[in-house]
């Protein structure tokens, strides 16, 4: 599998995030206490809000520990919005258009777990994405097959909608062909403004996800912690396994659940993915 995080907060300097922390994404990616392999090592991405319409990514195929430039990149980006992912491949290609975050206008998608059996599914989804959105695939990895389809189902106007019909459909596309359990997933999709992240699988038994406490009760618990001294109240992470062994400090995200962080109060609701509105059967030429 992969690992990932997501903050939105202060800006603040993407080493912060990547490097400082006791078990940093770096570390898990040499290192992971909770994801189905130990190393992720088949690339690596980041995503960050600054200046400009669109969002910054920069993503790699070398291993997260061995790039020299992140680790100077880290140090002079930024941001109030960073998405990072470190990459795991189980199938499609270790190339550069395979690595995560995807990006599409403003929008950032990454995603931990994947469509079971996509080599069965692969044409009937791709057929499903708008062909207006469908030049823009660059890759072969099904997450962005994933990301195309929730674009195609309205990302853009309501993102847990969204992503519940994406799922609805690779559900309904999976069992088609006598797939048990289409799919597992954690996901985050921001705009910028707004992050989003979902944990669901099939089977109910998904990868792990985590969310910080709320700032000014981890200030009570630590008061010595300096990187919460330079932080917002509103500041929060996401992410696939904690980065700092801090009793009270992480919270699971419920199964067939997700949480929005956005200014004022974040969220927490309930997913269920939701069937097509319309078929997805591919017509059999003749």
């Amino acid at each position: 599998m992969c690992r990932w995080l997501a903050y939105s907060g202060s800006p603040v300097p993407v080493e912060e995030l990547l490097y400082k922390p006791q078990h940093s994404l770096i570390d898990q990616s040499l290192h992971s206490h909770l994801g189905a392999e130990t190393t992720n090592g088949d690339g690596f991405g980041i995503g960050w809000y600054g200046v400009g319409d669109t969002p910054g990514i920069y993503r790699s195929i070398e291993p997260a520990w061995n790039d020299r430039n992140l680790r100077d990149l880290a140090a002079h980006i930024v941001s109030p919005v960073v998405f990072a992912h470190i990459r795991a491949a189980i199938g499609s290609a270790v190339q550069e258009t395979n690595c995560h975050p995807f990006r599409y206008g403003r929008w950032l998608f990454m995603h931990n777990g994947f469509i079971a059996d996509f080599h069965k599914v692969k044409r009937d989804l791709v057929l499903a994405v708008d062909p207006s959105l469908y030049p823009s695939i660059e890759g072969s990895t099904d997450t962005e097959v994933f990301f195309y389809l929730a674009l195609t189902h309205g990302l853009e106007d309501d993102p847990p909608a969204a992503v519940e019909t994406a799922v609805g459909l690779i559900e309904e596309v999976g069992h088609r062909h006598d797939v048990e359990h289409p799919i597992q997933m954690t996901v985050a999709t921001s705009d910028g403004d707004k992050v989003w992240a979902f944990r669901y699988s099939s089977e109910r038994d998904s990868r792990s996800l985590f969310y910080s406490t709320d700032v000014p009760t981890l200030r009570e618990l630590y008061p010595d912690l300096e990187v919460l001294a330079g932080i917002t109240d509103e500041s929060r992470l996401i992410v696939s396994e904690p980065l700092r062994d801090l009793p009270g400090a992480w919270n699971e995200v419920p199964e067939s659940s997700y949480g929005v962080i956005q200014e004022g109060q974040d969220e927490l609701h309930p997913f269920t993915p939701k069937a097509p509105t319309r078929s997805t059967q591919v017509p059999t030429e003749v």
